[in-house]
């Protein structure tokens, strides 16, 4: 029963759209966790971590406290008009086309290191969408250039997206040591979108200076400089060795309690669907693996992975890559949490999981949630369709791929 319901959750969280029932994937995921309650498969108690065993605990709770925190401090520098801002003095230093474009990216991989992706591409679509359209530029470049340059980034830290989120709970790997190994494929992969971005859109973008406009937001200066300063204070946290989920959280709770505004506007702004996804998700991978399912999967891929270890760690990234974008990367890790530590380098095993199922989500439209808010964000000016993205995010994600592989076995091999 628990790898039927399983099998079914993945096929909303794929995308397939059955015809006798409208759920989407966190409707899917949600549908799941319910169905392992009510079969049995996972007890009430083992969901809501009553039990006083931690291994009987369904729900990372880290996790989650971590991603809220996280959200709620990205959304008082959105309130502080901290993203509009720098999107202005970006377009301001950036006086042609492919200058904006680098700039894009690589604003949008800052951003991202440190900050959830998904919520800075929701932050800097609407400001660049009104900045190439005063330009009379092209949208779709730059549009790529936020969300292929945010995943790429992303990969820098344990806060960059949700699925570093999820190997940071597992991995009790510490942030520094993280950073200090992602960092570099962090780096060459936002390079590589750059480089071929410009490449392949070289006939798109003039060569001509271009002056844009866009209206200076009215800083709120008093809440950007309290918000980024408990930012900065959240990330020394982090690299100090501090639980990370409550230090994310707390620096939002002291944001909250000095901005000296209502609270409730802000909290609006959190993705409370997302986090009810992955608490969903983490009941049915949890059952998934409670009956022993999850090592059954695994013994199904130990042929790619059989062999000395760098053939074990070259077979484990291309199954990373191809089943991220099947089943979408956060589902995928969660699963393959459980087997990062049979493998035989398991801290070089969660480096690639974490570089492979990131970088994984340039390949296609729907391989990353990133790429979705871009283009459902612009959806009335353009229109992306799978093909359309695949012609790019195939030599993006291949190049970006092997060279950041390649930099971490290197970096591995040396240190």
């Amino acid at each position: 029963m628990a790898l039927a319901i399983f099998l079914l959750t993945y096929v909303f969280i794929a995308g397939v759209r059955l015809p006798f029932l409208k759920l989407d994937r966190p409707g899917g995921a949600l549908l799941g966790a319910v169905l392992m309650v009510v079969f049995g498969v996972v007890s009430p108690e083992e969901v809501f971590n009553h039990s006083a065993d931690p291994s009987r605990h369904a729900v990372d709770m880290n996790t989650i406290v971590l991603l809220l925190g996280m959200m709620l401090l990205a959304a008082y520098m959105a309130q502080a008009e901290f993203f509009r801002t720098a999107g202005a003095y970006t377009v301001r230093l950036a006086h042609t086309p492919r200058l904006l474009l680098a700039a894009v990216a690589g604003i949008s991989a800052l951003l991202s290191a440190f900050l959830v992706n998904d919520t800075v591409c929701l932050m800097l679509t609407p400001l660049v969408l009104a900045v190439v359209e005063d330009a009379r530029l092209p949208p779709v470049p730059y549009l790529l250039a936020v969300c292929m340059g945010s995943n790429s980034g992303s990969v820098a830290t344990f806060t960059g997206n949700p699925q570093n989120m999820l190997i940071q709970g597992a991995s009790k790997l510490s942030y520094a040591s993280f950073a200090a190994y992602m960092a570099l494929p962090a780096l060459l992969s936002t390079l590589i979108v750059i480089g071929a971005l410009l490449y392949l859109f070289k006939q798109d973008l003039r060569s001509e200076r271009f002056e844009a406009h866009p209206a200076p937001p009215p800083v709120d200066r008093p809440l950007l400089a309290l918000t980024m300063a408990v930012l900065l204070g959240v990330v020394v946290a982090f690299f100090a060795g501090l639980p990370m989920s409550w230090s994310a959280l707390a620096g939002a709770a002291v944001v909250m309690t000095l901005a000296r505004r209502e609270p409730r506007a802000l909290m609006e702004r959190v993705d409370f669907v997302l986090l009810l996804f992955f608490a969903s998700l983490f009941v049915v991978v949890y059952g998934v693996n409670k009956h022993g399912w999850a090592a059954e999967i695994r013994a199904l891929f130990t042929p790619l992975m059989a062999g000395p270890p760098w053939r074990e760690t070259v077979g484990f990234a291309g199954l990373t890559l191809v089943a991220s974008n099947l089943f979408s990367n956060v589902p995928f890790v969660m699963l393959a949490r459980s087997w990062v530590p049979t493998l035989q380098n398991p801290e070089l095993g969660w480096h690639v999981l974490a570089l492979c199922s990131t970088l994984a989500g340039n390949l296609t439209l729907i391989g990353s949630v990133a790429n979705l808010i871009v283009f459902e964000a612009a959806r009335d000016k353009v229109r992306m369709t799978f093909m359309a993205y695949l012609r790019i995010g195939l030599p993006v994600t291949l190049l970006s791929f092997m060279m950041g592989l390649t930099v971490l076995l290197a970096e591995h091999s040396l240190f």
